[in-house]
């Protein structure tokens, strides 16, 4: 699976780009700058199949519309965040941001841990509440895509209106207890790896053996 990164909006969250097929991929988060996104797909020679979101805030979901309804791609969010897709408000858009809020007006709700096929890749769906209520990462062979969950050494914030730091503690938990090691592909900032955070993440210190 190859994977393209862009960071885009005015936080400057990384959107990952992860090629299913060839020619056909798939897109985690879309904060802002669509029209960036659009181009480089089109560079690429990629048609956007489907738009897989870790969660509800401003910053991971700017774009989505307007990617939405030029590529027909379809639109996942766990239902705990899905209110946030049409809320400037429970998006903390209001509250943050300078840009016009755009509602995402279509979309599929995930419910629980489950699958989502693509191409050739399948897309294990694990619910890890604590940014958000309704946060989730994705995990396709030896990747995570990790949202606002797991960071380089450290973690999403809890004190927004959804966080909650013993459901942070639990899905960190729930992360650390995967068998082997993964490369983490995170909301913001450097990629990691599921090994090294388990060993100086010190978020995951209680973890350790």
């Amino acid at each position: 699976m190859r994977i393209h990164t862009l960071q885009l909006g005015e936080l400057h969250a990384n959107c990952y780009i992860a090629e299913t097929d060839p020619g056909r991929c798939v897109v985690f988060d879309i904060g802002g700058s669509s029209r960036m996104l659009l181009e480089y797909l089109k560079m690429k020679k990629l048609r956007l199949s489907k738009i897989l979101l870790t969660h509800g805030h401003f910053d991971h979901i700017g774009g989505v519309e307007e990617v939405r309804a030029a590529t027909g791609a379809e639109v996942y969010i766990h239902e705990n965040d899905a209110p946030m897709l049409s809320s400037a408000a429970k998006s903390l858009h209001s509250s943050m941001s300078i840009m016009p809020f755009v509602p995402v007006t279509d979309y599929t709700v995930i419910r629980g841990d489950c699958f989502i096929n693509d191409g050739s890749c399948t897309f294990r769906v694990l619910h890890t509440p604590g940014h958000s209520y309704g946060s989730v990462c994705y995990v396709c062979d030896d990747v995570i895509f990790s949202g606002d969950t797991l960071f380089c050494c450290s973690v999403g914030r809890t004190d927004f209106p959804g966080g909650n730091t013993e459901f942070m503690m639990q899905s960190l938990g729930k992360l650390c207890e995967l068998p082997g090691d993964y490369k983490v592909y995170p909301g913001h900032n450097e990629s990691t790896t599921l090994d090294y955070e388990r060993q100086n993440n010190p978020y995951m210190k209680r973890f350790r053996g």
